[in-house]
């Protein structure tokens, strides 16, 4: 087995066992409605939606297949995709109501 075959074997095997992991992500309206929203955390996630919402669900899909690519690949995951939380969260979320 190559080492980056065995690497990414031990990332899936870490990630695996990892609940969930929080990221930032930066929302903004669009001028010609919408929202798009970006990350500091994972370099390269980009979503646009029709709310906020959407965006959030698109940016989170975006994410895992960012995930998938690197454990593919054999390359490092963003650090932030790494931090285990097992713990209880107070989380704020957006829930639409127009």
């Amino acid at each position: 087995m190559s080492t980056k075959r065995k690497a990414a074997s031990r990332h899936l095997r870490r990630v695996a066992e990892v609940d969930e992991a929080s990221i930032r992500l930066h929302i903004e309206p669009l001028v010609e409605g919408g929202f798009v929203a970006a990350s500091p955390d994972v370099p390269g996630l980009v979503a646009e939606g029709r709310s906020v919402m959407e965006t959030v669900e698109i940016a989170q899909g975006l994410t895992r297949k960012i995930v998938e690519s690197c454990l593919e690949h054999g390359d490092p995951l963003p650090p932030a995709l790494t931090k285990i939380r097992r713990t209880p969260l107070d989380l704020r979320i957006p829930v639409g109501i127009r």
